[in-house]
């Protein structure tokens, strides 16, 4: 597409360069070749004043040499015989036209331009009296006819292939700029293909380009959007088995020995495993939709997403009577996260709040924006962690039964998808304070230097050492 573009105008400018510079170009020859012949009428004009006064040779010569042509012998004049000179006709300087030519334009009175030896020759009659008329000859070289005619040549050649580089410049640009969006799209649509579901294209190029781009970017959301919709579907549903299951397990328990009893608590833990299976099967298969690879298309406002998610759950902390506060989401702040996947991990958050925390324990939600991350602080007034290393790790504990570690594991995948990290420490309530800390840069947090952590999270991990503090009886599905 872009060498068409680029032969099309190649071809277009090609023409209207010839349609202009051939006329153009025949039209300073023409004018080259008035100019000299203009200027041979003007000295040829010259002589009669005196031919009117005198036909004496010696005057007449002397006015001749005194011409510019006359001194370069290219003029000269022809009295016919019935003039003042006893009958003898008077020629003066060299005659380079035929004598025909001569009695032709005596006859007819006009001026004439005949072709020469050399060049060219202008006659120019002068009455001398009823029937008498000389005639002056001027000689115009052929190389003063094309004078300056080459030089004219050569700079309308110049301009012409100028203009023509300049347009397949152009057009090569134009080419780029209509070109590169579109393979853009293509790859991106190849990529998406593909399964990178994190690909999105840059709005830019032409209109019908950049409509094409956020259409494709709106696409790729949707797709994104409802893959991880319909897989947090399969481990929500999933992960709602464990309460009956654990109903099951315990009736198990309390059936005393037997093949029929071992059977039912083999077939209960299998079916555990199982369910386990397909949580974290769900849960590995989520599309990677941040990071690195996020495009212009991506990510969501945090503040947004912030007071939608407490809305629903201010409700039901007013019916548990726990106090709420909400800071820091006054302002608009973009960040490199999928508007379900921010809203998953602070509903894992929010809910292991109220699962393991008695009601009436207050609970708190704090975001600060420190230019290159975003730290989303959920404190409660709680009994703590007894080991948060070990809560953060059961994300990765693939044997563990009875254990999925999908609460924390949807937070950490959300951070570790933009360079973050998540932390448990002491809240200034005197419970638990989970800190997601979410990168704008893709760099690691231990990457920015200890000056970007919030103060009382360093106060919280010096209280990590008390253990009598924190909560030990805190549930296993974080």
């Amino acid at each position: 597409m872009r060498w068409a573009l680029v032969k099309v105008c190649l071809a277009v400018t090609a023409m209207v360069v010839v349609a202009f510079a051939v006329p153009l170009g025949l039209v300073v020859k023409e004018m080259a070749r008035d100019r000299a012949f203009s200027d041979a009428e003007r000295q040829a004009a010259t002589i009669g004043p005196t031919l009117s006064i005198t036909t004496d040779r010696a005057q007449l010569e002397t006015a001749v040499m005194t011409t510019e042509p006359g001194a370069a012998n290219r003029m000269a004049v022809h009295i016919p015989a019935t003039g003042e000179a006893d009958g003898v006709p008077v020629e003066i300087g060299r005659r380079r036209a035929t004598r025909k030519d001569l009695e032709t334009v005596r006859e007819t009175g006009r001026a004439s331009i005949t072709e020469v030896p050399g060049g060219s020759a202008l006659l120019q009659p002068t009455a001398l009296g009823p029937d008498n008329t000389a005639v002056v000859e001027v000689f115009v070289p052929e190389d003063e006819v094309s004078n300056g005619v080459a030089t004219a040549w050569l700079m309308l050649a110049a301009v012409g292939v100028a203009l023509i580089v300049g347009s397949v410049a152009v057009a090569d640009r134009l080419g780029v700029r209509m070109v590169e969006p579109a393979r853009r799209l293509a790859r991106a649509a190849h990529d998406l293909g593909e399964g990178r579901l994190g690909t999105r294209v840059p709005e830019e190029g032409p209109t019908e380009l950049r409509s094409a781009a956020t259409a494709f970017n709106s696409m790729a959301d949707q797709v994104v959007q409802l893959l991880a919709n319909e897989r947090e579907l399969a481990a929500d549903l999933s992960h709602r088995l464990r309460t009956p299951l654990t109903v099951l397990r315990l009736n198990a328990a309390s059936l005393g020995e037997g093949p029929a009893a071992e059977q039912t608590r083999a077939a209960v833990q299998q079916l555990e495993r199982e369910v386990d299976t397909i949580i974290r099967t769900a849960r590995e298969q989520r599309p990677q939709t941040q990071g690195q690879s996020a495009g212009p298309g991506a990510g969501c406002d945090v503040s947004e997403v912030i007071r939608e998610r407490m809305d629903f759950w201010s409700a039901l902390a007013e019916d548990e009577g726990r106090e709420v506060r909400l800071a820091g989401v006054d302002r608009t702040v973009r960040i490199p996260v999928a508007r379900p996947e921010l809203a998953a991990a602070l509903d894992a958050l929010l809910g292991n709040v109220f699962r393991h925390t008695p009601e009436g324990t207050a609970f708190a939600v704090d975001v600060h924006h420190s230019g290159d991350a975003v730290i989303v602080l959920v404190s409660d007034a709680g009994g703590g962690i007894a080991d948060p290393k070990a809560a953060l790790a059961r994300g990765s504990a693939k044997g563990a039964v009875g254990s999925t570690g999908l609460g924390l594991d949807i937070v950490r995948r959300v951070a570790e998808s933009t360079g973050g990290d998540v932390r448990i420490g002491r809240s200034v309530l005197g419970g638990t304070e989970v800190r997601l800390w979410i990168g704008l840069d893709a760099q690691r947090p231990e990457r920015r230097g200890r000056g970007h952590r919030v103060g009382r999270q360093r106060r919280g991990a010096k209280r990590r050492t008390d253990g009598p503090r924190f909560r030990s009886g805190a549930g296993p599905n974080l």
